[in-house]
């Protein structure tokens, strides 16, 4: 009998999403805990190293008596879950570096220690459990009320002084859907995305936040007074977060489109390692083209489509019409063949050329 014969469950391919809600939970009753907690992360930490393994069986028989012993208004659950991130961490790390728990950091709740029913919830603590309702989002309700609750992190933001839970739901993998069209999808620095078919979305707006920001940021380091380093700590995030919302909103209508199943992108990893200049560089550093490939590809995976990546090499110096490759063909956002004259958007052309390499590799 096959192994995953009694549980056909582990055949089936799930996808997850993480929904960050703010709590009304009392940090007091939680804060000791998580201190703790990094006691017992780095407890775990240490005889990993000593012991040079990162076996959860190994570290559960060594230490899991003596800390719960140790610790026993703790939950006997979060010894575990903070044993697993912990080795999980060293694993990662292939015992180069050594991890350390903050003081004030988050907690790993499975379903022993965190319960969901409807918008209530009820989390694990020293003493009684904390319960508390939570105000759900309306853009998170589609995954909220129909996909499977399945764990949580409790996270403490010391700038708002308050608790979050990133609840975490699956849900089982669509199929896919049956190949319709394809589109090539060119990401830039002057325009976020243009694609094959000509609609091009400008990052102008994002590129004069950041300038503002930029500005501001050095005009308050400058300053150095008590008033501006606060005015510095509450704009933390802001233009992280802009950014980010501008991302999900073009992949969100990028990945909505009816008949397009196949979006197709540059393979740009590396591409930060090139030296092209202090100005280029920091252009490049704040560029969100790998944020921009996860969005999409979590948003097309939900609806059963595809994302898939060409060598991005010369798509912008080749013409789509003869094939010609001259670095002179494009002048900024203007594109003309010298050999065959034909011309058009750069960033359009580029897109066109990354959908016909994707299409020429697929061909039989």
């Amino acid at each position: 009998m096959p192994k995953n014969a009694l549980n056909p469950e582990k055949k089936k391919e799930f996808i997850t999403r993480t929904l960050p809600i703010a709590t009304d939970l009392d940090p007091q009753r939680f804060l000791p805990l998580m201190k703790r907690c990094a006691g017992i992360f780095n407890a775990h930490v240490d005889w990993a190293l000593a012991n040079h393994t990162y076996n959860k069986n190994r570290a559960h028989a060594d230490l899991y008596n003596h800390l719960c012993q140790a610790n026993p208004d703790i939950p006997t659950g979060l010894v575990q879950t903070t044993r697993d991130e912990a080795l999980e961490s060293v694993k990662s790390r292939k015992f180069k570096g050594i991890p350390r728990k903050k003081m004030i950091g988050s907690l790993r709740l499975d379903k022993r220690l965190i319960t969901l029913r409807g918008e209530q919830v009820s989390v694990s603590c020293l003493g009684k459990r904390a319960k508390t309702i939570l105000t759900v989002p309306e853009p998170f309700r589609d995954v909220f009320c129909n996909w499977r609750f399945v764990g949580a992190t409790l996270v403490y933001k010391r700038h708002e002084r308050r608790l979050w839970l990133n609840l975490i739901f699956k849900t089982e993998k669509p199929a896919l859907q049956p190949e319709q069209q394809t589109q090539g999808i060119d990401l830039g620095l002057h325009h976020l995305a243009v694609t094959s078919d000509g609609d091009r979305h400008s990052n102008a707006e994002v590129r004069a936040v950041q300038r503002r920001y930029l500005h501001t940021r050095r005009t308050l380091q400058a300053k150095g007074t008590r008033s501006a380093k606060r005015r510095l700590r509450a704009m933390s995030g802001r233009e992280q977060r802009f950014s980010r919302n501008v991302t999900h909103s073009v992949t969100k209508k990028l990945a909505a489109q009816e008949n397009v199943t196949t979006f197709v992108l540059e393979d740009l990893s590396g591409i930060r390692n090139q030296r092209r200049g202090r100005k280029m560089n920091k252009c490049l550093s704040s560029w969100p083209f790998y944020q921009f490939k996860q969005f999409l590809g979590y948003k097309a995976e939900a609806l059963g489509k595809r994302v898939v990546f060409v060598d991005a090499r010369y798509t912008s110096q080749k013409c789509n019409r003869c094939k010609h490759i001259y670095k002179g063909n494009r002048h900024k956002s203007h594109f003309q063949c010298v050999r065959c004259g034909f011309s058009a958007h750069a960033d359009v052309n580029a897109a066109t050329n990354i959908r016909d390499t994707h299409l020429l590799s697929a061909a039989p």
